[in-house]
């Protein structure tokens, strides 16, 4: 009993000293980056056939976007809603598109 006296007692002279308390502000901000590339690939190609000519070639592509998002400035949010086709909830994501026509998806 005598020791919870004596922390009641120093609590409230630490109150009364200063009278003021610490509050502490948080805040989380989410920034993302955004870069786009264009590379080529054989005309003899069919659309659904990309997805695959990418995936097994990848070295066609990965260091120039590995440049260009390093490059790229950071902008407020997520960007979920500010491309087309980007799924909600990823923290990263690839896709393609097939320039002039209307195909693509995800990487």
């Amino acid at each position: 009993m005598f020791g919870i006296v004596i922390f009641f007692h120093s609590h409230y002279n630490m109150l009364t000293k200063t009278n003021k308390m610490k509050v502490k502000i948080m805040q989380r901000s989410v920034y993302h980056k955004y870069a786009e590339i264009e590379v080529e690939v054989p005309n003899d190609i069919k659309d659904e056939d990309v997805f695959d000519y990418l995936t097994d070639n990848s070295q066609i592509y990965e260091y120039e976007m590995d440049s260009a998002i390093n490059e790229a400035k950071y902008d407020f949010g997520n960007g979920e809603n500010e491309y087309e086709g980007m799924d909600e909830g990823t923290e990263s994501e690839w896709r393609f598109e097939v320039v002039g026509k209307n195909y693509g998806g995800h990487l």
